[in-house]
């Protein structure tokens, strides 16, 4: 019975994010303008896209990132998503693996490694869970990283969720003690200084900043209510563009991933600009593959992978480093927003 009950909610999960899927995202980056080097001296040939993730060498600057699994419909999915990323090369990391661990199964997990031995693999857990359970969920998947994932609106918003958040001590274990590198994430609230001087103080060393503009977990648990009452929660969150401005305060502290609607290349380019070393891509990864298929997700991928090196070429970047020293211009808007935080500190 509790078997059903956990893989019902992952199906809900899967089917709602689909639902609520918006082509166009709303993550700030659209306000974010980029200055062209019009002399570039750089040969298309010359680009080089290798970065770190976790801080380890990977050739794109982007993956998949987590998306879900614990039910036979996602396992397909995982499955799929496994393969799509042995055969383009880049890194994946797997929905929450907390189902598993509950269970004592392998809950449809084992098909990462069937369909993917030797790529990149992030497992991923929630932030209650100890140094114990962390293991356990990288065994499980043989994990080169683990993803520990902060999700307090989404746990306020689900009907079953905990109302408990005192995740510090766990944290401070599994960064400590873990033999893999741990990326700390959130699940599209975005991240304030407040919670960053955290993680610093934690020893926290690699942050997927996860702002608001792609899935937004706050309205798929509140599809799951019967009065629908949470949206309000979703009202108090930052967007991708606004997370990284923030995140430019603690560039010599963390390795920054960025995510939350990431839509096209260019809007790769504009976070990698604004200081992050990687971006994770989930929605838009998985709308093309339910919508399209395999093939057609491993052709967008590598469609990526040229339009960046493209708008390389165009910004003077040979490397990914180098976007870093791009010049670019803020919306009023977006100016103001990073201006009232400099005032504020």
């Amino acid at each position: 019975m509790e078997d059903n009950i956990h893989a019902q909610r992952k199906n809900e999960h899967y089917f709602i994010a689909e639902k609520l899927y918006q082509a166009d995202a709303h993550n700030g980056l659209d306000q974010v303008q980029l200055h062209p080097d019009n002399l570039p001296e750089l040969a298309l040939a010359d680009v080089d896209l290798r970065t770190t993730l976790v801080g380890q060498p990977v050739n794109v600057p982007f993956f998949i990132n987590a998306i879900t699994g614990g039910s036979q419909q996602t396992t397909k999915i995982n499955q799929q998503l496994a393969t799509v990323a042995a055969q383009t090369g880049i890194p994946m990391a797997v929905g929450s693996e907390s189902i598993a661990l509950k269970l004592g199964t392998t809950a449809g997990f084992e098909v990462i490694r069937q369909a993917n031995p030797d790529g990149f693999v992030l497992g991923n857990l929630g932030a209650g869970h100890n140094l114990h359970n962390a293991r356990k969920a990288v065994r499980l998947i043989n994990a080169d990283a683990l993803e520990i994932h902060l999700n307090v609106a989404q746990e306020l918003t689900m009907p079953e969720g905990d109302r408990s958040f005192k995740w510090s001590a766990n944290l401070r274990e599994i960064i400590t003690h873990l033999e893999q590198p741990v990326l700390v994430k959130e699940v599209g609230t975005g991240m304030s200084t407040t919670t960053l001087e955290k993680l610093r103080r934690l020893g926290v060393k690699y942050v997927d900043l996860s702002g608001a503009g792609g899935t937004n977990f706050v309205a798929i648990e509140n599809e799951r209510r019967h009065h629908q009452d949470f949206g309000f929660l979703h009202e108090i969150s930052l967007s991708t563009a606004q997370s990284l401005l923030l995140a430019q305060d603690f560039s010599h502290d963390f390795e920054f991933t960025a995510s939350g609607g990431i839509r096209s290349a260019l809007e790769i380019a504009k976070c990698l600009v604004l200081g992050a070393s990687n971006v994770g891509i989930s929605g838009q990864f998985l709308h093309i593959l339910i919508k399209h298929g395999p093939d057609a997700l491993v052709t967008y991928i590598e469609t990526l992978k040229d339009e960046l090196r493209n708008i390389m070429v165009l910004l003077g970047c040979q490397r990914v480093s180098d976007l870093h020293q791009v010049a670019y211009t803020l919306s009023p808007e977006l100016w103001s927003f990073k201006q009232q935080h400099q005032n504020n500190n």
